[in-house]
């Protein structure tokens, strides 16, 4: 009878860490020992929580995964609106956008998730879908903002803003793909040159 009386609840949700750790510590989970690694047992005892616990907070394991998503997204959207920002030529502000976008190398922990998220969206209901078009839309309106404004001040060529946006970051999605999983002969630094080209080409007067 205890544990349905109100000073249960009570107690155990104080006891209960910060949403944001618990996503922190997904994160740092993933990043250690990749997506194998983390399950809702080893991330509750991480925690100090029973996973039983946690699926009252997640439900499933999609849903820790697409909320770890939005948090680590959420922390380079903060990222990428600093650099965006500042007052420097727009070409400078888009190879900052593009080092940002690219993964660092073979499984990094947000590309490994991102990955991980979007396979699992063949069977997500519409929230969920919603909510990773939520986080490609923000990648996509800074991105087409920056270009509309390269455009503006004669920075970039007259291309249309929305249009090129999407090229290049199919551009960006396929060859981060690669970096990711390590396909040889697409390290990071060969995709920035890469990319830096096309933009030189396509972009640049």
């Amino acid at each position: 009878m205890t544990s349905t009386s109100p000073a249960g609840p009570r107690r155990r949700n104080q006891s209960a860490p910060p949403r944001e750790q618990l996503l922190a510590a997904a994160m740092a989970t993933i990043a250690e020992r990749g997506l194998d690694g983390l399950t809702m047992a080893g991330l509750g005892r991480q925690v100090g929580m029973s996973s039983g616990h946690l699926l009252y907070y997640f439900r499933t394991k999609d849903e820790l995964l697409l909320q770890t998503l939005e948090w680590s997204e959420g922390r380079l959207g903060a990222e990428r609106g600093a650099l965006l920002s500042r007052q420097a030529p727009a070409r400078e502000r888009l190879e900052a956008y593009v080092d940002l976008y690219v993964p660092d190398g073979p499984r990094d922990p947000h590309w490994t998730l991102w990955l991980e998220v979007w396979n699992r969206s063949q069977n997500a209901d519409a929230d969920m879908r919603g909510r990773q078009a939520a986080i490609e839309g923000a990648w996509h309106r800074d991105l087409v903002a920056l270009l509309a404004e390269g455009v503006s001040r004669g920075e970039f060529r007259p291309v249309d803003p929305d249009r090129f946006a999407s090229r290049l970051r199919a551009l960006l999605d396929g060859f981060s793909v690669h970096v990711a999983v390590g396909i040889p002969g697409t390290g990071r630094e060969q995709v920035l040159a890469h990319v830096g080209e096309f933009v030189s080409e396509s972009l640049l007067r």
